[in-house]
């Protein structure tokens, strides 16, 4: 009876829910609070279903879930509510990934920084993807492997068991008490992973943190089949799409706006793609360099999945280690290269260089005549031998229609890997999808990127590959126009507000081809201490971000993004896209990001209203 009663609830929810819950790609900061993540969201719905009510404002005024979508949302909230209503646990025990390796991945990453055995258990066949070799020699993790007939033949183990089944039942689970964790592997949708016993609670945090770095969870439209099969009592329709064409037309496209003739590889975001960057690089090296030490260079203020993700992929590998790389402020990323690899190349290890062109959040632009000049130079080891030359790992989210890899452009005699946040540009904020390319001296090293892509099973989903076949050919028209708004903007803000400070390209850059769409701000302040002045500037912040965002709510928007096909977004990035990275490498700014298709007028209106109440 209960059952049929929350089936009912959530048929009447998925057809009033709001149209964001399935389109959009970022979530509304003024209405999230981290701590309370999922649980806040859950609270409220479990309030609703109570009372029976699935009205549309009702749904609309629920708090957001997630901070960014890739973790989770609405739709994925709901269904690992549902499961772990049907299979009686908490609503944190169930966790939804779009990939079908990737929860394993997750427990298999915690036990090898716990010294933990484990062993995963499966019926039928594990996924054509799951390199067990691989996983041990690069990943490092320690795992026995054992095929059953069924669920009840697994005896108890001193450790983790992790039992793996490929059904088209999403909501299946036969848990057992000798069953750790229970991961149902959907062949279109993407895995649910039950966390079993009160004992692995431990797991879940861990398990979410790496859905946020290494992956992405079930997508909206994923977590919408699956809800509707539960309540219908039906299988999942194939999604249709055409694959391949599509494929083949953001292939071609990413061609054409990078200047490249490599192929390029797509993934379920750009954290994915990133990861299987850094993996794909560490095989390449213990393959090619055995025995020599990895340095991942990474700038200590980038934005924290960067960041974090570095640092957790050395964590797990004993020869890597993160280098911090200073670029911004009064750093000056060439000089701050020229001295971390005169140091690594003494040491005869190989460097990897992570950096955004332009920075993020402070959108400058190194000078790249000394870029290249830099990354080219020889080195020599302490012995005096040739150094391992770098890789230069180009974040390219701000500016992806600048040429860096082509034969002809300035770098194309460096190692040079090259990737874009697909939530952003591409696919104007419509998926999270991601890409990466290289140019023709580091085209060796795709191969060993798409070999990671697979093996995590993060390559972009069918859905994601036909938004982006269908948004990428605008693309540079959108950033063009979107370029043109920001300029505006911030010609007007220095003639409103001139003692604030904008970080901006200048003109000259904008002729080079550098043509951002967002800007960061930092507003004057007084007070008679730096803690009054900072204190002051902060809240001046706020005031400033909720004074437009209540002004202009249909475009405005408090939201970690840019590249959108409308409106106009805010943060803090030291609150959102920082939010792992060392507190005092944080910039407690606000980072401004304008599209193509906006009411300038109305928001220069605004912000001199702001100015006046200063």
């Amino acid at each position: 009876m209960e059952e049929k009663k929350m089936f009912n609830y959530i048929k009447e929810v998925l057809e009033n829910m709001p149209a964001g819950w399935l389109k959009l790609t970022t979530h509304r900061l003024d209405i999230y609070d981290e701590k309370l993540a999922k649980s806040q969201f859950l609270d409220q719905f479990e309030s609703l279903f109570k009372d029976s009510n699935s009205e549309a404002e009702a749904l609309r005024k629920l708090p957001t879930a997630y901070d960014y979508i890739r973790l989770g949302h609405p739709l994925s909230c709901i269904l690992e509510w549902v499961i772990s209503s049907l299979n009686k646990l908490t609503p944190d025990s169930a966790i939804s990934f779009s990939s079908q390796t990737a929860p394993v991945l997750a427990i298999l990453r915690k036990n090898l920084l716990d010294n933990k055995n484990t062993q995963i258990i499966y019926t039928g066949e594990l996924p054509e993807f799951f390199d067990s070799e691989i996983l041990r020699s690069i990943y490092g993790y320690n795992f026995d492997l054992k095929r059953v007939e069924k669920s009840e033949e697994i005896s108890a183990f001193n450790g983790s068991t992790v039992f793996i089944s490929q059904q088209d039942e999403i909501s299946k689970f036969d848990l057992t008490s000798n069953i750790d964790f229970f991961v149902n592997i959907h062949s279109q949708l993407g895995s649910l992973l039950v966390v079993n016993g009160k004992e692995n609670e431990s797991y879940i945090s861990e398990i979410q943190h790496f859905r946020r770095r290494e992956t992405i969870a079930m997508t909206p439209v994923n977590s919408l089949a699956a809800l509707k099969s539960l309540i219908g009592n039906s299988s999942v329709e194939a999604n249709r799409s055409n694959l391949e064409k599509n494929k083949t037309l953001v292939l071609d496209s990413i061609k054409k706006i990078t200047g490249t003739n490599t192929k390029a590889v797509v993934g379920s975001s750009g954290l994915s793609i990133q990861y299987a960057i850094m993996m794909g690089l560490i095989h390449d090296a213990l393959e090619k360099h055995k025995g020599k030490a990895i340095k991942i260079i990474v700038p200590p203020n980038c934005y924290g999945g960067t960041n974090d993700q570095a640092r957790r992929v050395a964590a797990c590998i004993d020869n890597v280690e993160v280098v911090d790389l200073p670029v911004d402020g009064d750093n000056d990323m060439v000089q701050s290269i020229d001295r971390v690899l005169a140091k690594i190349a003494i040491q005869d290890a190989i460097p990897y260089i992570i950096a955004e062109i332009p920075t993020n959040p402070r959108v400058e632009v190194p000078d790249l005549i000394k870029l290249k000049e830099v990354l080219n130079a020889p080195r020599k080891t302490a012995t005096g031998e040739l150094a391992v030359d770098p890789v230069f790992i180009l974040d390219q989210t701000f500016c992806p229609n600048v040429h860096f890899l082509g034969e002809e452009d300035i770098l194309s005699e460096v190692r040079t890997i090259s990737y874009a946040s697909g939530s952003k540009f591409p696919s104007g904020g419509l998926c999270t999808a991601g890409y990466c390319v290289a140019n023709s001296k580091a085209k060796v090293l795709m191969e060993k990127i798409e070999q990671h892509l697979i093996l995590c099973d993060n390559e972009a989903t069918n859905l994601q590959y036909e938004l982006l076949a269908k948004q990428m050919p605008s693309m540079k028209q959108r950033i063009h126009d979107a370029y043109k708004n920001t300029r505006e903007f911030v010609n007007f803000i220095n003639e409103t507000l001139p003692e604030a400070k904008i970080n901006f390209v200048s003109e000259e850059l904008a002729e080079q081809g550098f043509t951002p769409s967002v800007f960061s701000l930092d507003l004057p302040t007084k007070g008679g201490t730096d803690e009054e002045r900072e204190s002051y500037k902060r809240a001046l912040n706020h005031k400033l971000i909720n004074l437009m965002i209540s002004e202009i709510p249909d475009e405005s928007k408090y939201c970690v993004s840019y590249g959108q096909l409308n409106g106009c977004y805010w943060t803090i990035p030291a609150t959102s896209t920082q939010g792992t990275t060392k507190e005092g490498d944080k910039d407690y700014i606000a980072r401004v990001a304008l599209s193509p298709n906006m009411d300038l007028e109305l928001h220069k209106k605004v912000f001199l209203n702001f100015v006046n109440e200063i």
